[in-house]
């Protein structure tokens, strides 16, 4: 299938998921995380925060986990056409943006060029950790800038099923996915 085609298909999937069912299979997949990496203290971590009309998987309870274990939590914001990391801080203030994605209220960006993880979002994933976003190419363009050491996670309520059929040069793949029964490494 082309990503056209299972971006519909996955986000079909994801509206058919009630918020209970959302919630619960979330937790799962933040459990799997700690056992997984068990990242320490003073550790980056990039993760997104979800866009709940999307569905998407709640890294909430990921974060929170995060706060408690003093570990450095940063997350995207879109200004323009550019995607920076904000340092997020248990008392930062979140913001609704025009797409209805939370955000940090200010722009001013991190000054950090080393995370020892990226969670990231997506729609699909193939068994080789190819990835099927939005289509904008943020999440390759922050990949391009890290280190090969930087963890690349993606979370997802479904398993690889399909082929991606229209993959470019410039994606980049995935080194991990999490769903909520599985870690699969590529």
């Amino acid at each position: 299938m082309t990503k056209a085609e299972l971006r519909k298909v996955y986000l079909e999937k994801r509206k058919q998921l009630p918020e209970n069912t959302i919630n619960e299979l979330s937790k799962k997949i933040a459990h799997l995380f700690f056992l997984q990496f068990n990242p320490t203290e003073n550790q980056n971590i990039h993760c997104f925060i979800p866009i709940k009309k999307f569905k998407e998987v709640n890294t909430l309870p990921l974060i929170e986990s995060c706060f408690s274990k003093k570990i450095n939590v940063f997350v995207p914001k879109i200004i323009d056409t550019e995607m920076i990391a904000i340092e997020l801080k248990e008392n930062t203030q979140l913001s609704e943006n025009k797409w209805g994605i939370l955000e940090p209220s200010e722009n001013r960006p991190a000054n950090i060029t080393h995370f020892d993880y990226i969670v990231t979002p997506l729609l699909y994933c193939d068994d080789k950790g190819n990835r099927v976003g939005y289509g904008k190419g943020f999440y390759d363009e922050l990949f391009r800038t890290m280190p090969s050491t930087t963890k690349k996670i993606g979370v997802n309520f479904f398993s690889p099923l399909e082929n991606i059929d229209d993959l470019r040069n410039e994606d980049i793949s995935l080194d991990y996915l999490i769903t909520p029964s599985e870690i699969l490494s590529f």
